[in-house]
């Protein structure tokens, strides 16, 4: 026998059997109070992305070597005590709510997916602690939409807030509640305390009142009773006594009897008959009254109505008659002022352009004096001569000598007449050429005249007439 060749087929049967036994080795099967987590390459979701892990809860499944691994979260129960302090109420009241609640990984398979994602490798401890957060936060928010009373007395709607909101976040971690027990509600103020005392003494008070309600009801009963007896005995005697009497004044009085009701009913028919007609013509009376007031009240308010609003349109239009003739009155103002301005505005500049004209004409005749100032005032007042001698003579020309009428007796001490006075002093009033020339700082031409020195000046005669009589006026 070759043992070469055995020795061969036992190696290779031995490296088949190790690798069945490693192969079954990867096949790993989930315990009912665990979760096993698969990762690694996983697969694609629904939308493509990568899936994170799959969650196994009672089955099993192969772990592929090198591109897979495993672990497990755990299913145990895991109670946390939540000592709530100060939590503040509806009523705003701080009150303190210890209680103790029971969560536990989720097998829903949404649940686990979160779980495994968010829980996967945490210690009890960390969990606990991570839950405690939520609790805490969901049991506050829960007491403040609720009053001291629902939270004591009707625990049922308390418990079933506090597992609807917990429950609902401890879903986002992966965690489900599993039992929540509330021990005694307590506050600081002292007003829970203070319910049970009312709720004790209400119940005492309840006790006494049903208890006095008895005792009344006994009373008022033997009373009652008492009332009736003494009641049916007087009937039975007066009875007894009306029978009597009847039978001794039935014969004697019914006659009376019958005449005294017949009265009566007709006074009463009477009196009944004038009170409803007194009565209903009393009604009349107020709702004629009524009406006339009525319409009395409608014709004034009517009429006032018609006053005041007429008085308010009337005010109204003229109002804004006012406003618009003040309207006109200011556009009319302000176009005139405009106009004003704009014509003003247009001679300031017609005046600016002629004083700017001769300003520039007076600079060429300087220019042409050769700069002389003087030279060129003289040349300006040569220019004007003949003006200068035609105002002169304009100012005596019209005068009608002949219409001249002086009153006077005769002739003065120098010789000369009245009217030749007239005649000189009019002609002194006019200035003379020399005068004028002088003025300007000019001399007269000599083709013009030139004046003589006082002492040489001929002496001018002028012929007047014979002076007549003062009472007579002098024509010349």
């Amino acid at each position: 026998m070759d043992y070469g060749v055995i020795f061969l087929v036992g190696a290779i049967v031995l490296v088949l059997v190790s690798f069945f036994v490693w192969i079954c080795s990867r096949y790993k099967k989930c315990p009912s109070d665990k979760i096993m987590v698969v990762y690694g390459s996983i697969g694609k979701n629904g939308d493509g992305s990568n899936r994170s892990a799959k969650c196994i809860h009672g089955g099993a499944e192969f772990i592929i070597p090198v591109f897979q691994s495993y672990a497990y979260l755990d299913l145990t129960p895991i109670s946390i005590q939540v000592d709530l302090k100060n939590a503040l109420s509806k009523q705003n009241i701080r009150i303190d709510v210890p209680s103790r609640f029971t969560v536990g990984i989720s097998t829903e398979p949404g649940v686990m997916q979160n779980a495994a994602e968010r829980l996967l490798g945490l210690q009890l401890s960390e969990i606990q602690e991570l839950s405690k957060d939520i609790i805490f936060g969901q049991l506050r928010l829960i007491i403040a939409t609720m009053d001291i009373e629902e939270i004591n007395t009707n625990r049922d709607k308390f418990l079933a807030a506090v597992s609807e909101n917990v429950e609902t976040e401890l879903k986002k971690i992966g965690l489900r509640l599993i039992n929540v027990n509330v021990t005694d509600i307590s506050d600081e103020s002292g007003y829970i305390a203070a319910l049970g005392k009312e709720a004790a003494a209400k119940a005492i008070n309840d006790a006494k009142k049903s208890v006095a309600e008895q005792d009344r009801e006994g009373s008022i009963g033997e009373a009652n009773a008492k009332k009736e007896q003494r009641i049916e005995v007087s009937k039975a005697d007066s009875l007894a006594i009306e029978g009597e009497n009847e039978a001794k004044m039935k014969i004697a009085m019914s006659v009376a009897a019958l005449k005294e009701k017949e009265a009566e009913a007709l006074k009463i028919s009477t009196t009944a008959e004038k009170t409803q007609a007194a009565k209903a013509l009393e009604e009349s009376y107020a709702a004629e009254q009524a009406a006339e007031k009525a319409r009395r009240d409608k014709e004034q308010a009517t009429l006032e109505a018609d006053i005041i609003v007429r008085a308010e349109a009337r005010k109204k239009e003229l109002e804004l008659a006012a406003e618009a003739e003040a309207e006109q009155i200011r556009r009319k103002a302000k176009g005139e002022a405009d106009a004003i301005y704009a014509k003003m505005e247009a001679e300031a500049r017609g005046a600016e352009e002629i004083l700017k004209k001769q300003a520039a004409g007076f600079a060429e005749v300087v220019k042409s004096a050769g700069g002389d100032a003087d030279a060129a005032l003289k040349l300006l007042i040569a220019d004007k001569l003949e003006d200068l001698m035609r105002v002169q003579v304009d100012a005596i020309k019209n005068i009608k000598i002949d219409k001249v009428t002086v009153w006077d007796g005769g002739q003065n001490g120098d010789g000369k007449t009245s009217t030749a006075n007239f005649i000189s002093g009019m002609m002194k009033s006019v200035p003379p050429l020399d005068e004028v020339f002088a003025m300007a700082g000019m001399q007269l031409p000599s083709l013009l005249g030139q004046k003589l020195p006082e002492d040489n000046a001929p002496v001018e005669a002028v012929e007047e007439p014979a002076a007549e009589p003062a009472t007579k006026p002098a024509e010349e």
